[in-house]
């Protein structure tokens, strides 16, 4: 059993770690601007802004991920693998937080963006999946499991429906991502009550 623990929390320690480095990327992209002025700093609003949004999703995406972990017991290979998958995702948001600050919210890059969004929820949707489904119901009520599913459900629509916006409409487009967001700032998975 002891074994097992160590397992799942070599998991849980490698997806932290991923988790600082691309946070850490991020912010090496961050540049002060030359002028020593306060209204230098306004053209660098669609950093700022993708930067926010980018470190939110992180946020939430680790606190999600530190809640789920509590329930894997020992870690198969497929969740080993589909944990592997998930943080491969997670890695591209350096790159297409980069393109978007660029860009200034332009079209393609805020629709490649939300599409990146939709992958890694993707990835974490079969990684909460297979997670609750090794779980035991003393642990997450059956009720639990299915307010979980519905919410990845409307989370994942929002980012495909964002993705979609964004290749007509960026900005209303980027405003979908950040309102998809704010469903997932909480983890519905707690423990149940016995």
């Amino acid at each position: 059993m002891r074994e097992e623990q160590t397992t799942a929390d070599r998991v849980a320690a490698y997806s932290d770690a991923v988790f600082a480095v691309i946070v850490t990327i991020m912010v090496l992209e961050l540049r002060a601007p030359e002028e020593p002025a306060f209204s230098a700093l306004w053209p660098l609003w669609p950093t700022a802004i993708s930067y926010a949004v980018s470190y939110l999703f992180i946020a939430i995406i680790w606190i999600n991920h530190h809640y789920l972990m509590r329930f894997v017991g020992p870690p198969t290979l497929g969740l080993i693998w589909i944990n592997f998958a998930h943080l491969f995702m997670v890695s591209f948001l350096p790159f297409a937080t980069a393109w978007v600050a660029r860009t200034r919210l332009a079209s393609s890059p805020v629709a490649m963006y939300a599409g990146l969004f939709v992958c890694v929820d993707i990835a974490y949707n079969i990684f909460e999946r297979e997670v609750l489904a090794r779980a035991e119901t003393t642990q997450v009520s059956l009720g639990t499991r299915r307010m979980a599913r519905r919410r990845s459900l409307a989370v994942l629509a929002i980012f495909t429906s964002a993705m979609l916006v964004a290749l007509v409409a960026p900005r209303l487009g980027f405003v979908l991502i950040c309102g998809a967001l704010i469903l997932h700032m909480r983890p519905e998975v707690r423990r149940s009550r016995v």
